[in-house]
């Protein structure tokens, strides 16, 4: 299966208007933003878990990153609620379940082989700082590895950052309010994917709150469809 498989191309798509897809699992359902491959892919997707489904204990060959939208996910190591960003790197294993329901943006198979760090970051309770160079902008980092850097933008109303290039390419997932560039206007619950060298001119006339992952693109990590 091929859903915006092509990294060089930018994507942008409104998650609200897609349609839920059950999964292979009873109660677990999925809204498919990027995949290339079936059920082992390397894929972007929003999935909901509704109050008591559990996944079996599974790897996650390429690693795993997902950030809870609402309720609670949990699994044998902890339980995170809204605002967690959770990173799992390639190789690790868990039993994935919800008791109360849930939904997550998720990304799998896109974490580098020599990244070893689990990150559990609890964005409710953490500190954000001013974003370097811009007013009415703050951030909150989630994580660093080589050329990658996933974090929160927090844009106040009226805020702007000047034109720039994505060097290493960029994602973004508006988790509330508006963000707007000199493409277009992007509302809660849009994934924007936007490839290597691409440039634009971000605004908000209202203020958002943003999920942003950038550099990853430049050297995407290697993916290999299964043997049939």
């Amino acid at each position: 299966m091929l859903i915006n498989a092509d990294l060089a191309t930018r994507a942008v798509i409104d998650t609200r208007a897609l349609p839920w897809v059950p999964s292979p699992l009873a109660g677990v359902e999925r809204k498919m933003l990027e995949r290339d491959g079936g059920e082992v892919a390397r894929a972007t997707s929003v999935v909901r878990y509704a109050a008591g489904s559990a996944f079996d204990a599974h790897e996650h060959g390429g690693g795993e990153e997902f950030f809870v939208l609402e309720g609670v996910f949990s699994d044998e190591h902890g339980d995170y609620p809204a605002g967690t960003y959770v990173r799992n790197p390639p190789n690790s294993r868990h039993r994935p379940f919800s008791r109360e329901g849930c939904v997550l943006f998720v990304k799998l198979r896109q974490i580098a082989p020599d990244d070893g760090a689990r990150v559990v970051v609890d964005t409710t309770k953490s500190a954000w700082e001013p974003y370097p160079g811009a007013q009415g902008l703050d951030m909150l980092m989630l994580h660093k590895h080589g050329r990658e850097r996933v974090y929160l933008a927090r844009w106040a109303a009226g805020a702007s950052y000047p034109m720039h290039r994505h060097a290493g390419g960029e994602e973004v997932y508006v988790l509330s309010g508006e963000l707007s560039d000199d493409v277009g206007t992007y509302p809660a619950g849009t994934w924007i994917r936007s490839p290597v060298g691409s440039q634009h001119a971000p605004f908000s006339k209202e203020g958002a709150v943003i999920y942003v992952k950038s550099g990853h693109l430049v050297e995407p990590v290697a993916w290999s469809r299964p043997a049939a």
